[in-house]
């Protein structure tokens, strides 16, 4: 076999294990990244829900249980969202939903409203935990560091290579057209790895806008229904 012959047949070698590589981790990252988006607008959206349901519970209990949803979802954006930048969230217990938890515990239904509102509540309850797991799941990263090493090696060896085969014949802008071209591509398709935190601040960065949505539609609710109760927590989902 001629020498450009046997170099070629080992660069394809070296790019295809790099591209299967690649495309592997990517649909890795960006599933895990959906998963997150739509974990964190769900969760939001069952906070909502939950909030309407508890309207239709016995009033203390209700009033009660809107007052720590909103304490939730305050917890969400001021806590638990910075923790997850910084992959510090472990995904324990909110202890909101802690205390809602105590607080359904002491609720006894009366009339057929009730019993259904309470039975809806726990299910939505089921639901919001989900979501929020789905949340959380991808604050830590879901590809292994090995595999970015192998990744990032093959990618040194493709350059390497690459600078061996220089053709002292050919003029340096063609031959760094050429190198420029493949390491553009390289580092591009690897920058791709920021969708393995969703929540580092960048361009991609997931942001809690839904649960602030969701926030601020609560609160105008609460004015029209009259609720002025003083919450049990800070702005920031804090216990005061």
């Amino acid at each position: 076999m001629r020498p450009a012959g046997r170099a070629s047949g080992v660069f394809g070698a070296l790019a295809t294990g790099f591209s299967v590589l690649l495309g592997f981790i990517v649909f890795l990252a960006f599933s895990s990244y959906d998963e997150s988006k739509t974990g964190a607008e769900t969760e939001a959206l069952v906070v909502v829900q939950q909030f309407e349901t508890a309207q239709f519970l016995p009033p203390a209990a209700g009033r009660q249980l809107s007052g720590e949803l909103i304490c939730y979802g305050r917890s969400v954006v001021g806590q638990e969202w910075p923790r997850m930048q910084t992959r510090a969230e472990t995904g324990a217990v909110n202890p909101w939903g802690l205390a809602m938890f105590r607080t359904m515990k002491g609720v006894q239904p009366t009339t057929a409203t009730e019993q259904s509102a309470y039975d809806r509540w726990l299910d939505q309850t089921s639901t919001r935990e989900e979501a929020r797991r789905d949340r959380v799941h991808a604050s830590e990263g879901v590809i292994p560091a090995a595999l970015w090493r192998v990744l990032y090696f093959i990618a040194a060896v493709i350059v390497v290579y690459m600078l061996f085969f220089a053709d002292s014949g050919e003029r340096a802008g063609t031959q760094g057209l050429l190198m420029g071209s493949l390491v553009a591509v390289m580092v591009a398709t690897l920058l791709l790895s920021i969708l393995d935190n969703p929540y580092r601040p960048g361009v991609s960065e997931l942001r809690p806008v839904a649960m602030r949505q969701i926030l601020e539609l609560i609160d105008q609710a609460r004015d029209a229904l009259g609720q002025n109760d003083p919450l049990p927590c800070n702005t920031q989902g804090q216990p005061q």
